[in-house]
């Protein structure tokens, strides 16, 4: 049986800062109320004329600078994002394109803050059923283009990113297990507003902005993620004191703090991207861990539970060792 490891990883965020005084301006909030609410500080914007595919190639880009990464064989590429430019061509044949690769597959995932861990887990699917060699995967979001800044319970949460990483085969893998779960009954606690009526009762809008009911969403959080992080550890011999490194989608402090109180995982043991860059969704995850790289946290070897969730409801749990 082959197995698979992260072999490279770079990550992007656009360069202009949307601070918590800047929203102060724009709705009724302020900075103390922000940041005791959610933990954030600021959030990246993307600027008029860039969107999730430019975020997409910068990543990559990151990452060849970084690894001296070869992309010429790349025989898969996966991005996960709610916010492509277009929902075809996808955003993973506009990276095929951009960086000239040839006999290569190319899909997008749409499951939104768990999109990131759940790209990792097809891609390691796909690796090792032996017929790929070397896969892309990305996660990228532009969401505050399609965030309502005259909703001040939601525009205060999200910002831009993208963070990218390369699987092989390799002798020893790194993936030791994996956990997921849905639950669509709720889905529309949390979703992207479109034409189609549902049966859930969403109501029917044009706008295409990100409508929440962020006291369910955290109920359903703090209730739900606690039970998935005890099963995969359970499931592969593991406890929370195991563990180097947690890393769960950075939605809201809150939550964080609130899932290590309840699983036993000390919140000094927790890599978050959410004070410097918000709720990115499918970015969050690997600019979290891009963040613990480049100041010397994470280190080859260490034991690190990726955990992202959110719209869908969904859940993806990836228990690996990390290789970078």
């Amino acid at each position: 049986m082959s197995h698979a490891s992260i072999t490279a990883f770079g990550a992007y965020v656009p360069q202009r800062i949307l601070s918590n005084a800047d929203l102060e301006r724009i709705v009724d909030t302020s900075d103390e109320w922000i940041v005791q609410r959610t933990g954030i500080h600021e959030r990246r914007v993307a600027s008029e004329g860039e969107f999730c595919s430019d975020l997409c190639f910068a990543a990559v880009r990151d990452m060849q600078a970084r690894f001296g990464s070869v992309l010429t064989d790349v025989d898969f590429i996966l991005v996960a994002t709610s916010t492509p430019d277009t929902f075809f061509p996808s955003m993973s044949s506009r990276v095929q394109a951009e960086f000239g690769i040839e006999a290569c597959g190319a899909a997008d995932i749409q499951a939104a803050c768990a999109g990131f861990v759940t790209a990792l887990q097809l891609a390691n699917g796909l690796l090792l059923t032996g017929a790929h060699r070397k896969i892309l995967v990305i996660g990228a979001e532009t969401l505050t283009k399609v965030t309502d800044y005259t909703d001040r319970t939601t525009c205060i949460l999200f910002g831009d990113g993208a963070g990218a990483a390369l699987l092989e085969r390799t002798q020893e893998g790194a993936f030791l297990g994996s956990h997921v779960s849905t639950t669509g009954e709720s889905g529309h606690q949390l979703y992207r507003s479109s034409l189609s009526p549902s049966i859930l009762g969403m109501p029917i809008t044009a706008n295409g902005k990100i409508i929440q009911n962020g006291r369910e969403v955290y109920k359903w959080a703090v209730s739900q993620l606690p039970k998935g992080i005890s099963a995969i550890l359970q499931r592969y011999g593991y406890t929370a004191a195991d563990l180097d490194w947690f890393v769960p989608h950075s939605a809201n402090m809150r939550i964080i703090d609130s899932v290590c109180d309840k699983t036993g995982i000390p919140i000094e043991k927790t890599l978050s991207s959410i004070a410097e860059y918000g709720n990115t969704s499918a970015a969050s995850i690997p600019l979290a861990l891009d963040l613990a790289m480049k100041d010397g946290r994470i280190k080859p070897g260490d034991l690190v539970l990726l955990y992202g969730f959110g719209g869908g409801l969904t859940e993806a749990g990836l228990l690996m060792r990390w290789t970078l």
